[in-house]
């Protein structure tokens, strides 16, 4: 069926044109070049690093072996070891909007919950059974166990945990749509910053006493 735009307004064109390029939005800009790979001696600028000059770009910086080994779970008191493979460790993804983690998993180890501002994520699992969720800005819980092979997505910046079920240890590859997609963890975030946010705000949010509050952000070092 065709479409006549005649008698619009040319308001009306502009604004139907400018929803059109903007949808879909990309977590990161397009790169205008082959590659850039990241100069991280240098200070980050605004969206990535000042890149490598061409002449010193290798085949090494677009290969990343960090992914193979396995995290050491008992590192962190949650029992989930997450590898980085974004830019600051890959620096060959610098402006290619893409990056990939690992994540390995004791028994019953839990990634707490935390966001992404600034990316989608999507998970593979590939070894044990881990229940995966998040929470929409309508308060509900979306959440299923997944199994080697199977993919679930979390959409940027909602709240979202990860937790083995299985009996043994679970692994997962997670992909982001972001060279750099940040991350919030929750729990930290709220009772360990520096300076730290107001007691009587935190007592009124969760709906506690100021003595706890206390209590639970001495247990992060605030």
């Amino acid at each position: 069926m065709a479409v006549s735009f005649s008698g619009s307004s040319p308001i009306f064109l502009i604004l139907s044109l400018t929803l059109f390029f903007l949808s879909p939005c990309h977590s990161d800009p397009d790169s205008l070049q082959d590659f850039c790979v990241a100069d991280l001696r240098a200070q980050a600028v605004l969206n990535g690093f000042p890149c490598k000059p061409a002449s010193a770009v290798t085949g090494e910086d677009f290969f990343f072996s960090g992914l193979t080994k396995e995290g050491n779970t008992s590192s962190t008191p949650f029992g989930a070891a997450v590898t980085i493979g974004g830019v600051m460790t890959f620096p060959g993804l610098n402006t290619l909007g893409l990056s990939m983690n690992r994540v390995d998993y004791a028994p019953g180890g839990v990634v707490i919950p935390h966001t992404h501002p600034r990316a989608t994520e999507m998970v593979l699992v590939v070894k044990g059974s881990v229940l995966i969720g998040f929470v929409s800005t309508s308060n509900v819980l979306y959440s299923k166990v997944v199994g080697p092979g199977e993919l679930f997505v979390i959409p940027m910046g909602l709240i979202h945990f990860q937790q083995n079920v299985g009996h043994g240890k679970a692994q997962a590859f997670t992909v982001f749509n972001s060279q750099n997609g940040g991350a919030v963890l929750l729990s930290p975030a709220l009772f360990g910053s520096k300076p730290g946010i107001p007691n009587e705000v935190l007592a009124r949010a969760f709906r506690i006493d100021e003595k706890l509050v206390k209590g639970i952000k001495f247990k992060f070092g605030a």
